[in-house]
């Protein structure tokens, strides 16, 4: 372990050093330091001192001089999506702002890969990728950052068919907390020459360093793409067809359950009329003989599974209206229970225990007496919920965490993990060595070898 963190005063000499090196680069502002010093969670904003809006990976690595000159904390930011206390800074410094660096460098169409910025969101990609015949398919929900997928080895709603940001992060442009900047990986599609540093700072959630620019490994767009919505009598029969549709090796490209309070609220705020039942969310790819005969297989399990009702949508506004309703679930919920914020946390476990982690969640639900919809991505095991919590009741704050606790509890106890994507942050932190035992001080000593002093995003994964 590096030295015990401590907030330290951010001096008029430190002021004057990042305003005489970034002039309107850097802010003092307070609603923009409040504005830094959460993501999209329940933790409370803990600001930084200043924020540094950099445009290059030279304008990080003379950020990150700075900062390492003064010993100084740095918090790296991209567009603030992070549910587990991610960019907050528990100990004040500076947070440096990637998301102006938001360029794609290059991209290689024949060796079907790219290199963006950091900064760029998964979307806008997306968007230039369109003409070329390529797309890039791990999607969150949230439009996130491609360094900050990269930060928290994101995953989503593809994830069951196209692997998660591990699989596709071919190398990657990194600022060490000393300011030097080094490049991990490479283009080629594999490698067997020294330690595999690319894997070490994807989700390392900026502990490590800062990642500014990534080498992206692409996909063809599918020929033929359908969407399909199934209600189920209860969760366990939607599980169960989820179960069997992987184990039957369907190559389903979207598999998302949804609770039936998650549909109603989605219904009531992007104006669906979904059952309101437990319902699977699929998407199928390929030719369009392919992509039918992937659908009219998973329609044949969810009938012996009691699933009826499919309602296909092929035509890309339909398709997307539909995905649209998917990730807006959380904010969808929210507006059902005004007033309330959401605890928003994640499990994921081996496919056969999903059902059994999935009616061990509800019974959780049930027993503290709380609001909170369920929605997975069923195709890896991997599951949310979403909390709702009155921000001034102590008492309801208190049975929240005892969900979440006694959920990752069981996750674990089933041989699952503590969270299948949100990260650790430092909202589940203590859930780690529970997790790792003995691998969490391997870690701890990764992070004291690369960052002596303790200064990247303290307080995260590592106890500071």
């Amino acid at each position: 372990m590096g030295p015990k963190m401590q907030r330290k005063d951010f001096t008029n000499e430190m002021k004057a050093d990042f305003e005489n090196l970034f002039g309107n680069q850097v802010s003092f502002s307070d609603p923009v330091l409040i504005a830094h010093g959460n993501g999209e969670s329940y933790h409370p904003v803990a600001k930084p001192d200043a924020v540094v809006f950099t445009q290059s990976t030279e304008d990080v690595s003379n950020a990150m001089k700075l900062c390492d000159k003064h010993s100084i904390p740095v918090i790296p930011f991209g567009t603030g999506t992070s549910l587990e206390g991610h960019v907050n800074a528990l100990f004040g410094g500076v947070t440096i702002d990637v998301s102006g660096m938001d360029q794609i460098l290059e991209i290689n169409e024949e060796d079907l890969d790219c290199r963006v910025q950091a900064g760029l969101t998964r979307i806008r990609l997306n968007e230039e990728l369109r003409a070329t015949g390529l797309f890039f398919p791990i999607d969150p929900g949230a439009d996130a950052s491609i360094g900050g997928m990269a930060a928290t080895r994101a995953s989503g709603t593809n994830a069951v068919r196209y692997g998660t940001m591990k699989d596709v992060v071919l190398g990657l442009t990194i600022v060490k907390p000393d300011g030097e900047v080094i490049k991990t990986g490479g283009r080629a599609k594999k490698s067997s020459a020294g330690y595999d540093l690319t894997r070490l700072y994807v989700g390392s959630e900026g502990t490590l360093g800062i990642i500014t620019e990534i080498q992206l490994r692409l996909f063809g767009q599918p020929e033929a793409v359908t969407a399909a919505t199934c209600p189920f009598p209860d969760i366990s029969s939607a599980i169960n067809t989820a179960m069997l549709v992987v184990q039957s090796g369907i190559p389903v490209a979207r598999m998302e359950l949804v609770c039936e309070k998650s549909i109603a609220a989605v219904n009531k705020y992007s104006k669906l009329s979904l059952a309101e039942q437990p319902t699977l969310f699929f998407e199928f790819h390929g030719t369009p003989a392919w992509a039918k005969e992937q659908a009219e297989m998973v329609g044949e399990i969810a009938t012996e599974f009691g699933g009826e009702g499919f309602q296909w949508a092929t035509e890309l506004e339909v398709r997307n209206k539909l995905w649209a309703a998917r990730h807006s679930m959380y904010h969808a919920t929210r507006a059902a229970y005004p007033g309330c914020n959401g605890m928003t946390t994640d499990v994921c476990v081996p496919i056969s225990r999903l059902a059994e982690a999935m009616e061990q969640a509800a019974e959780l639900v049930e027993k503290h007496d709380v609001i909170a919809p369920i929605v997975g991505h069923v195709g890896d095991g991997n599951f949310h919920l979403a909390i709702m919590v009155d921000p001034d009741d102590e008492a309801h704050i208190k049975r929240a965490k005892a969900v979440s606790e006694s959920l990752v509890e069981n996750a674990l106890a089933l041989g699952g993990t503590c969270t299948g994507e949100h990260g650790i942050g430092y909202g589940k932190i203590g859930y780690l060595k529970a997790e790792h035992g003995g691998g969490v001080d391997v870690m701890a000593a990764v992070k004291a070898a690369l960052d002596p002093k303790g200064l990247m995003n303290p307080g995260k994964i590592i106890q500071a």
